[in-house]
């Protein structure tokens, strides 16, 4: 009955605990790990301005026309549509968290060409939440870009993830398997983009590598990543980018589009490749794998099921329950399955 709701669910909220015995010891940077690609765009503000980083000319456009410019923007840089916990009930365990202090209303957000609705502290609450719920998961938290803070932000930021987080933060002078984490109680990898931040807090890892090609195209997405492994994969964490990105010009040529639109007919290429990648420490193994809009395909499960190579198994899927017995879908059935919303399936 659980593994049914699960497959009605589309999630994976345990999947790290399900692992077999061969994985529990396999460094976390050499097992495949689905993440999400800016994770806090699900509640972008169009009431809030422009970023500072964002090119003058935008901005001068925000201040004359918001009511286009924000919009527009919202369309294009929203690339995720749940929150986090929900995000992590579908199998994410790495968040790419990127921090901004919201001018004029102080405090510390989220933000992608515009500021969130969410505070920092109140996503982090709810990640710390849902740990406590699931105590075999293990989550990477990215937080990069710091738009307009302090070093008193920054301060105060690192003391309030340690105070949350206390004996779950797993240190950077460690080398992190799933039972070295167990047996300490640690769940959280705290990714820090500033590095004299980082040099002051072992509990903070340094920012990690992330690969994207910055197309529209799902084809230049794809041979960029196959050049990025040929040139050799790094020795700890790194992030596999299957986002697009859009410019401009691929925005005035098509008007009334959107990132999802653009992103969910990429999918079926994208996810093509995904199934064809291994994880581990060899050259072109993969490590975490992230994606826009984790909740309209099957990806979470899709690179889950690519630590079973590391066993010299198939990559595989989740099992589903036919004629009151489990069994393995044929890879017709998995192939079909990955490019269908989970509402369809």
């Amino acid at each position: 009955m659980e593994g049914e709701q699960r497959q009605q669910l589309g999630g994976n909220p345990d999947w790290m605990s399900c692992l077999p015995e061969g994985l529990l010891d396999v460094p976390l940077w050499n097992l495949a790990i689905p993440g999400s690609h800016d994770s806090m765009s699900f509640c972008l503000d169009v009431s809030t301005p422009v970023l500072r980083s964002e090119p003058c000319l935008l901005r001068v456009f925000d201040r004359l026309f918001p009511c286009w410019i924000r919009p527009c923007i919202y369309r294009w840089a929203t690339t995720q549509q749940s929150v986090l916990s929900y995000q992590c009930n579908l199998g994410i365990r790495f968040f790419d968290l990127r921090i901004a202090r919201k001018p004029d209303e102080g405090g510390l957000f989220f933000a992608h060409g515009i500021y969130t609705l969410m505070t920092v502290k109140e996503a982090l609450d709810e990640l710390a939440t849902w740990l406590d719920a699931h105590p075999k998961e293990i989550v990477i938290i990215s937080c990069s870009h710091f738009e307009s803070l302090t070093d008193k932000d920054h301060a105060c930021l690192v003391e309030y993830i340690i105070k949350l987080f206390g004996e779950k933060l797993c240190s950077s002078e460690d080398t992190p398997t799933l039972r070295s984490c167990w047996s300490r109680g640690q769940q959280v990898i705290v990714s820090y983009g500033n590095q004299q931040v980082v040099l002051q807090h072992p509990e903070l890892w340094t920012g990690v590598p992330y690969w994207y090609a910055d197309s529209p195209d799902p084809k230049k997405v794809i041979a960029y990543l196959e050049d990025q492994k040929r040139r050799g994969r790094p020795a700890g964490f790194y992030v596999s980018g299957l986002n697009l990105t859009e410019d401009a010009a691929y925005i005035l040529l098509h008007p009334l589009q959107t990132m999802r639109r653009m992103t969910t007919r990429a999918l079926s290429l994208l996810l093509s490749w995904v199934s064809e990648q291994r994880p581990g420490p060899e050259e072109g193994g993969v490590n975490i794998v992230c994606c826009d809009f984790v909740g309209v395909s099957r990806f979470c499960s899709l690179v889950i099921g690519l630590n079973y190579k590391l066993l010299g198994r198939p990559g595989r899927s989740l099992p589903v329950l036919s004629a009151g017995h489990w069994e393995m879908p044929s890879a017709v059935a998995i192939a079909t399955a990955l490019t269908k919303p989970v509402s369809e399936i």
